[in-house]
Formats: C-alpha cells, structure tokens, sequence
C-alpha cells in the first residue's frame, strides 16, 4: 500500500501510458513542494492520517465508497433525465416563438460547436485521472486544478479573441443559406452568443470532474439539473414576456456557464485552504504533465469517436442517403443506452483511481464485475425490449417505418453490439483510471481498420444487418482482447508489492 500511495502522490497517473514513463514521472516529481512532501509523509504514516487528509465527502473504503458509486450512478441518470426532458419541453416553444430560419439557424451553429468537443484538448479526462490518483494528497489536487483552470482559461482567452477577429470576416448567412432578411442581420450576433457561450463554459465545466474525483457526485449532478432547469425557466420567461429572440437564445445557451460559474465559486470557497486552487499553485511541470495525458486522452477519444461514428456515412456511400435515414434513427433509440453507459462510467473512473492509488486491487476487482453484472442487466433488459418493441416506437415517434429496410436482424445486431460495447467499458475505465492507454490505443487502431473493411463487406452483402454484425466481429476481434489485457496490467501495476 505504501508504494501505491507514494506513486499517487508523486502525481504519476498520466506516466503510466506510454515509453516516456519515467521521464514523466521525475518531471512531474521536480514539481513536487514542501508542502506536497510533507503531506506524502503523513499519508504514509497511518491509513487514520491518510483518511483524514482526503476531500470532504470521498470514502476512503468499506461501505461508504460503495454508496458513493450507488448514489452518484443514481443521481447521475436523475440529472441526465432532466437534462435530456428539458430541450424537448423547450423545442416546440422556441420554434414557435423564434420561428423556422432563426431556430434552424441556432441549431445549425449548435450543431458545430458539438463538433468541437476536443476544444479542452482532453485535460478534462486528464484531470479526472490524475485526481482519481492524488486522492489522499489534496495539496497536490489543488495544484492540478489550478494547472488546468489556468491552462483552459488562456484556451478559452484565445478562442474569444479569435472569434470576435474571425466572426465579422466569414460570411455566415451565405454559410448557413439565411433567406430572411431580418434573420440575416442577426446571424453574427447569434454566433457570437452561441460560440461564446460554449468557449467560455470549457474552462468552468472542469468543477463537475473535480466534484467526481473527490467522490461529491450528488452535488455536481444537482448544480447539473439546476443548469438545465434555470435555462428552462429562462427561455420560458423570455417567450412569456416577448422578449426579443437573440435575449431568448442568449437565456439557453448561458444558462449552463453561469450555473457552473456559481458552482466553481461557491465549492471552491467552502473548501479547506488547502483544497482551494489558486494563481500561486500553477506549476509549468504540473501543467506540461496534464497536457501530455490530456493529448493522450484526445487522440484516443478522437479515434474511438470516428470509429464509432463511420457508420452513417457508410451506409450513404453503400446503400444510399434513405437507408442512412432509416438506420440514423435506429442508432438514435439504442442511443439511450450509450448514456447510461457514459454515466456509469464517469461515476466510478475515479473512484477506481483513488482505490488502485491506495493498492486495493481486490476492491476495484469486485467492483468491476459488478459493473460488468450491472452493465449486462440494464443493457441487455434495455436492448430486448427495443428489439421487441422498436418498430412501434419507432411509428410512435415517426408516424411511420419501413420494415423492410428496418428489418429484425438489423434491431438484433444493434442491441448485440450495444451490449458488447457495454460490458467490456467497465474494464476500459480501470485503465482510465491510472491512465494507461496503450492497449486501448493499438485496440482502437485495429478496430477503426478492420470494422471498416467488414462493414463495407457486410452492407454490401446483407445490407442494413451487416453493419451491427460487422462490428460486433470486429469489436470481439480487437477491442475486447484489448481491453482485457490493458485491465489486467492495470490491477498487476497498482498491486500490492
């Protein structure tokens, strides 16, 4: 246990990643204070100081880290529900009220700031791994923190600045097709707000990793509900007193900055000194070994997403713009389970972390065939159900589907892989956990090549129904001997000596 806490405390979650380990692991130790030393020293002294040194709300072990993981998975998919309820409560009055140029025109811009989730160039993984590590050290945690409030503040300086030179240059109403005049005059401004809103949210939306790291899940799922709840009653308000459309936009796309703006401000000053970030704290080691993770995490995230994301243009090139339709919104109703799946994972990547730091290989071993056990039961519950009942829904929310195009097989084959993909993410998180990627790197590498050959393969020989099983053969092939041995050289590293 002493050697998994003294690695911790280094602050070497991100060196176990790739060749450059140990150069890694003395650059990030140069960083390492006074203080730091100090309190390395007294949480290997006695697992009661250890204890105490931990954050307000993080278990150490025993019962109360298993209610932590039941209750933030709870409050979790809460939060979710309600972030997922309010746009639809919200769509049919602002398309009303904005009418149909200008909602398609804020939901054209929003489409591209989605697009630009790799704009925290992956520090915000990066951060959740290394506090996962530094759990007993939150002097350390601090100076992380404060590496990557800094570093996403000068990003987020930068793309403000560049925004506001680039905007009046790019012709965004020839750009987006705006046929009203009024609307068109508008158009810069509505990129403004939107681009804005998002640039400056990607510094303040670290405070949900840190309140994940440090075990307080029910209070960052509440500050997220009350995001979506407040834009909700914002817009609502705005349309009842007919406010102008830009303050309606303005009021949505706010809403979620300025709550996790009062969020950062109001946690970190009820936190302990020692647990507060601070300009003080910013160390240029700290910061390059962030980055070095943080670039990690997003190639792989990068990767993975066009692996899992090639299927629709697949199926246009093979098949056809009507068949990628009807497969879109198939992949749109098992959707549903891929956010239980990233909720429950968001929820124990640092728990492990912290556990593994401590050398508690049996603890996170049990919890990880719990999570596999409660990743089959809710997926494969889920899957069944919309294999069984998927062409109704799908006439419910349609008013109409072509069963020939959307076949049987094709269902199967979507649930199948959903359930694949399900039960092995449970051991991509341990690795997460400790920031060992290597073997989801060369997993991913090898899917992305073959699941695109099998699947072209698989189109063209059985249509629609080749492409979930086309995957599921090349997930089997690749990514689940992969994740397999990245999982067992995670528990074998942080074992005990």
């Amino acid at each position: 246990m002493t050697r998994a806490v003294g690695r911790a405390t280094a602050g070497t979650a991100p060196t176990a990643t790739t060749t450059g380990a140990a150069k890694a692991e003395a650059t990030t130790a140069t960083a390492t204070t006074v203080d730091t030393a100090t309190t390395a020293t007294a949480t290997t002294a006695t697992a009661t100081t250890a204890t105490a040194a931990l954050p307000v709300g993080f278990p150490a072990s025993g019962p109360g880290r298993d209610r932590t993981v039941t209750v933030g998975i709870a409050t979790a998919m809460v939060a979710k529900g309600i972030g997922l309820a309010a746009p639809l409560v919200l769509t049919p009055a602002c398309f009303r009220y904005l009418g149909e140029q200008r909602y398609g025109l804020w939901m054209a811009i929003t489409a591209l700031t989605g697009m630009a989730w790799f704009a925290d160039l992956g520090l915000g993984n990066g951060l959740l791994t290394r506090l996962g590590q530094l759990a007993d050290d939150p002097r350390q945690q601090a100076r992380e923190i404060s590496g990557a409030i800094a570093t996403l503040g000068v990003v987020a300086v930068l793309l403000l600045t560049a925004l506001l030179v680039v905007t009046p240059v790019v012709p965004w109403v020839e750009l987006f097709a705006v046929g009203d005049p009024g609307v068109a005059a508008q158009t810069p401004t509505l990129v403004l707000i939107c681009f804005g809103a998002f640039v400056v949210n990607i510094p303040l939306s670290l405070v949900q990793r840190v309140q994940y790291a440090r075990g307080q899940m029910v209070q960052s799922n509440a500050w997220q509900s009350a995001g979506a709840l407040a834009a909700l009653a914002v817009v609502l308000v705005a349309i009842t007193a007919g406010w102008p459309p830009l303050v309606v936009v303005a009021g949505a796309v706010l809403a979620v900055p300025v709550t996790n703006l009062l969020n950062t401000v109001t946690y970190f000053w009820s936190c302990p000194q020692a647990h507060r970030p601070g300009p003080r704290l910013v160390h240029r080691d700290t910061v390059a070994g962030l980055l070095r993770l943080g670039v990690r995490f997003f190639v792989l995230t990068t990767m993975s997403s066009i692996a899992l994301n090639v299927d629709n243009p697949l199926v246009a090139n093979v098949l056809g713009l009507a068949a990628a339709a009807h497969y879109a919104v198939v992949g749109k109703l098992f959707g549903v389970l891929w956010v239980f799946v990233g909720l429950v994972g968001m929820t124990v990547w640092p728990v492990n972390g912290a556990a593994l730091a401590r050398g508690e290989v049996d603890w996170v071993r049990r919890n990880t065939r719990r999570m596999v056990l409660l990743y089959g039961v809710v997926v494969g519950s889920v899957g069944l159900t919309l294999v069984v009942t998927g062409h109704r829904l799908i006439a419910l929310w349609l008013g109409s589907v072509d069963r020939s195009t959307i076949r049987l097989p094709v269902l199967v084959g979507l649930a199948g892989w959903s359930l694949l993909v399900a039960v092995t993410s449970p051991l991509i998180m341990v690795q997460n956990s400790i920031g060992l990627l290597r073997p989801q790197f060369v997993g991913w590498a090898a899917f992305l090549v073959l699941a695109t050959v099998l699947k072209v393969w698989g189109l063209r020989q059985f249509g629609l129904a080749g492409l979930p099983a086309a995957a599921c053969v090349a997930y089997l092939s690749t990514m689940v001997p992969a994740a397999l041995v990245g999982y067992r050289r995670a528990l074998a590293r942080c074992g005990p000596s």
